[in-house]
């Protein structure tokens, strides 16, 4: 049985539509997964409650981007939690760099490292209120 040029290759085209839908539908999901999750949100209100990194920023309004799922800063594992939240202001943009670790009783998660760096190269440690330029 031979098959036509033409149906091969809209058997290619369908194909890849196809995988790259399945793999858009995965990256959004795995985006969503860190968004929900209480390490990302106990991150992301510590940054908001401290008026320094705030300001610093331009913010509000604040926006959080998608973080970069290659990148070696983030590594999620059942009690550990280590990620890099892209985040920009008006003013100014960086990274919140974060810590969390999981009670192995309560299995809520804590936050142990919060700091921003600022693309102009102020680090704001959220937890102790310290900041320093370099």
């Amino acid at each position: 049985m031979r098959v036509s040029t033409s149906k091969l290759q809209q058997m290619a085209i369908y194909t890849t539509l196809l995988t790259g839908a399945g793999c858009g539908t995965m990256y959004y999901l795995l985006q969503k997964n860190f968004s929900r999750s209480d390490y990302h949100r106990l991150a992301l209100e510590q940054l908001k409650a401290n008026q320094t990194a705030m300001d610093s920023l331009g913010a509000p309004p604040l926006k959080v981007h998608n973080i970069h799922l290659s990148d070696r800063h983030n590594r999620v594992e059942p009690y550990t939690a280590e990620i890099k939240i892209p985040v920009t202001g008006s003013k100014d943009g960086g990274y919140l760099y974060t810590s969390s670790v999981r009670d192995p009783q309560t299995l809520g998660w804590n936050l142990t490292q919060a700091v921003l760096q600022l693309r102009e190269g102020q680090r704001i440690d959220l937890l102790t209120f310290n900041t320093t330029a370099k």
